[in-house]
């Protein structure tokens, strides 16, 4: 049996298309502050974020086909028990914030008694009557679970530049575009 040792041209997109959706969404959610309340550019922007959290959402779940399907690169064997564990909960962490921050989103839009649209092409009406308190706890929870994968994953980066400088092993070189 062959030895992992990078990850695929696919799992590279994703990894790499997912880190800018997540970018693109933070700006669009703060973006809106730019517009004086009531303007409809406001409207747009989430519509756009509604749109772009969908594809998120798939692009996600995507990405976890593909890891269960490819695997992942064996960590290096230099790498200690607690580092592994350490490096496992962390990918469990950034897995679990971005499935849920987009079902969040969804639960969200509906809960507000808005409909998802996606860019305009297919629309899927709210399945419940809106519920302003509910809507409320979710939006919450949607905010810490966004703050909280811009955390996991600042540490996530850290962990990979640390590892490509000051430990020189592979970690970052496997989901680098091109053969590594």
């Amino acid at each position: 049996m062959a030895v992992i040792t990078t990850y695929t041209s696919s799992q590279k997109f994703l990894h790499w298309a997912l880190f800018a959706l997540v970018i693109l969404l933070y700006a669009l959610t703060y973006g809106e502050e730019f517009y004086p309340r009531g303007d409809p550019s406001v409207d747009a922007i989430w519509r756009l974020h509604i749109s772009f959290g969908l594809l998120l959402a798939a692009l996600v779940l995507w990405r976890l086909a593909l890891r269960g399907v490819r695997g992942a690169p064996s960590l290096p064997a230099e790498m200690s028990g607690p580092e592994r564990a350490a490096a496992k909960i962390g990918y469990f962490a950034l897995y679990a914030l971005l499935v849920a921050i987009p079902v969040l989103g969804i639960l969200l839009t509906w809960f507000r008694g808005d409909a998802l649209s996606f860019f305009g092409l297919f629309t899927v009406p709210a399945p419940f009557a809106p519920d302003r308190a509910t809507a409320r706890t979710i939006r919450e929870l949607h905010e810490l679970c966004a703050n909280g994968i811009l955390i996991v994953a600042g540490v996530h980066a850290l962990a990979a530049l640390y590892h490509h400088f000051v430990r020189r092993d592979t970690v970052m070189a496997r989901m680098l575009p091109g053969d590594r």
